[in-house]
């Protein structure tokens, strides 16, 4: 095996199941959470703050930071939108908090992810990312993620209409965590998309994350603190 594919896994945090807490989504997640035996909230946790947010980013401070600020907010432009995609597929499979914590060091790695210049990555630029011990060193991962530039460059409309093009109605809040989906038609027919223009790791399960991610859907929960943003 690829020794590349393998160093990639970091410590998952035990406060919830790496599919729910790590991925931020929902349904079948959440119930794996629960055959797992781990106590998950279905409902708005408060925190010391004494706000109600989604029982995921009550903590630790950098999940209750990107929950707060930026999970759920409605986001455009293409180079906005390739770096979503980009880290949704390095998660894959790891936890979203190695993510977050290792964001930095991969908007240096990639160019700060403007499409224009990871699509001119050369082989020599896949070798420094693979020996870059700041990002997630993952062969096949990088490499979709220059091929993932690519495809995004040659798209008429630009990534922006493709990806929002896909938008649901919008509808209530969830109550409960429970209540939240995996995947949906759209995260599907999403993913379909993307993948007949040449991306890769855009699964709709991950579709349906990024969507989640920038605001396509307003999956917090009714309870929580953070208020409800136009599309």
């Amino acid at each position: 095996m690829d020794r590349n594919l393998c160093r990639d896994r970091e410590a998952i945090p035990e406060t919830y199941s790496a599919p729910l807490a790590t991925r931020i989504v929902g349904g079948g997640a959440y119930a794996r959470s629960r055959e797992k035996g781990v106590a998950v909230s279905e409902g708005a946790t408060i925190g010391d703050d004494g706000l109600a947010r989604c029982p995921w980013g009550a903590e630790p401070a950098i999940y209750r930071e990107y929950h707060d600020t930026e999970w759920g907010r409605p986001i455009r432009g293409d180079d906005e939108l390739f770096e979503r995609i980009s880290l949704e597929a390095f998660q894959s499979g790891l936890s979203w908090l190695t993510i977050l914590r290792k964001r930095e060091a991969f908007r240096a790695a990639f160019a700060g992810f403007r499409i224009e210049a990871v699509a001119a990555f050369t082989e020599e630029d896949e070798a420094r990312l693979l020996d870059d011990a700041g990002i997630v060193r993952n062969r096949a991962k990088i490499a979709a993620t220059i091929a993932n530039a690519r495809a995004a460059q040659r798209l008429d409309g630009g990534l922006t209409e493709l990806i929002w093009s896909f938008a649901p109605p919008q509808r209530e809040r969830p109550k409960a965590i429970g209540e939240i989906p995996a995947v949906t038609p759209e995260s599907t027919a999403l993913s379909k998309a993307l993948k007949k223009q040449g991306f890769r790791f855009v699964g709709p399960t991950t579709a349906y994350a990024m969507m989640q991610a920038i605001g396509m859907v307003d999956d917090h929960l009714a309870e929580c603190h953070t208020e409800p943003e136009r599309r």
